[in-house]
C-alpha cells in the first residue's frame, strides 16, 4: 500500500501496453509530469491543493511508477513525448497547462513547442528542456555499460540514494518506501536505468536531435506570451544554479521564486510553501 496516496488510479492503453495516470478535480487543466526515478506520488500534496480549483491529470511514464514496464521498450525522450501526447489527445484535452520537474521538463516542453497553441502557463521545478554537458560524477557512472546497469536495475543504487541525496530534510520512511515501491526489482527499475542511458550528452546520442530541436523552439514559448513560473531547489546536487541561470537567459520575463534550503526533490524539501505559490500562479493566470 502507497502511504498518503488517496487518489483513484487511470489507464489508458498504448500499443498494447498500460499507461498509469490520475486525473482529479474540474476546471482547466495541469497536466503534472514526473521526473528519474520519481512518478505520480512526488506531486501528491499539489494534487490535492490544485485539484479545487482545476482539473490535474498526473502521469507515470512507461516503465515508472503504475505503468507497464516493458523489458523490450524503446525508453527514449521521443517516446515519452509521443505517449504523452497520445494520451492528452485521448483525454481530448486540447488546452492545458504543465507542471515539470527533472526529465518532465525535456518531455513537457517537447510537447509544448510541438503544440504551443495548446499551452496556457508551465511552471518549472529544477529541470532543463535544453542541451548540457554537467553532470554528476555519481549519474555519470551509473550511464557506464554493464556497471551501470548492475548499480542502477541490481543495487537500486539509483532511486534509493534519491531518497535521501534529493531531500534537505529527511523523508519518513513510509515517504521513502512509497517513492521505492514501484521499482523493488531489477525488473521493474528498467525505466529507471533507461532514463539515464537517454541522457544526451553526445551529438551522435539518439535523443541529442529531439532535445536540441525542444531547445530551438523554446523561443516560440517566450514570443508567444505562455506564462512560466520557476520554483528552484537551491541545493539540487545535478540541476544545479548553472541550469536556473539558463531559464532565466531563455526566459527573462518569467516569475523567479528560488527556495535556497530546497534539493531536487523541491516539493518534499519546500512542502507547504511552493504549493501555495504554485496555486497562486495558476489561479492569476486560468481562472476569470
Amino acid at each position: 500500500m502507497i502511504y498518503d496516496f488517496p487518489f483513484k488510479s487511470q489507464y489508458f492503453e498504448i500499443s498494447g501496453r498500460k499507461l498509469h495516470y490520475l486525473d482529479e478535480g474540474e476546471g482547466p487543466a495541469i497536466v503534472l509530469l514526473h521526473g528519474n526515478p520519481t512518478w505520480t506520488y512526488y506531486y501528491r500534496h499539489l494534487i490535492r491543493v490544485l485539484s479545487k480549483n482545476f482539473r490535474v491529470i498526473a502521469v507515470d511514464h512507461m516503465g515508472c511508477g503504475f505503468s507497464d514496464k516493458p523489458g523490450k521498450y524503446s525508453y527514449t525522450l521521443a517516446r515519452h513525448i509521443e505517449n504523452l501526447t497520445i494520451l492528452i489527445d485521448s483525454l481530448n484535452v486540447d488546452s492545458l497547462s504543465l507542471v515539470v520537474h527533472d526529465w518532465g521538463g525535456a518531455i513537457g516542453f517537447g510537447y509544448a513547442t510541438r503544440f504551443p497553441d495548446n499551452i496556457d502557463s508551465i511552471v518549472v521545478l529544477n529541470t532543463a528542456a535544453f542541451r548540457s554537458r554537467r553532470i554528476p560524477l555519481r549519474i555519470r557512472l551509473c550511464r557506464w555499460p554493464i556497471i551501470g546497469e548492475i548499480i542502477v536495475r541490481g543495487l537500486n543504487g539509483f532511486a534509493w540514494p534519491a531518497t535521501f541525496m534529493a531531500v534537505q530534510k529527511k523523508m519518513s520512511r513510509e515517504t521513502a518506501r512509497s517513492y521505492l515501491q514501484p521499482y523493488d526489482s531489477w525488473k521493474n527499475r528498467i525505466a529507471v536505468y533507461g532514463f539515464v542511458k537517454d541522457i544526451p550528452l553526445e551529438k551522435n546520442h539518439v535523443s541529442y536531435e529531439t532535445l536540441l530541436s525542444i531547445e530551438k523552439r523554446l523561443p516560440e514559448i517566450r514570443e508567444r506570451g505562455i506564462s512560466i513560473l520557476v520554483a528552484w531547489g537551491g541545493k539540487d546536487f545535478c540541476f544545479n544554479d548553472h541550469f536556473y541561470e539558463q531559464w532565466q537567459l531563455h526566459f527573462p520575463d518569467a516569475r523567479y521564486h528560488y527556495f535556497k534550503d530546497c534539493g531536487h526533490y523541491i516539493l518534499e524539501d519546500g512542502h507547504n510553501s511552493v504549493e501555495p505559490i504554485i496555486e497562486e500562479f495558476f489561479k492569476g493566470t486560468l481562472l476569470p
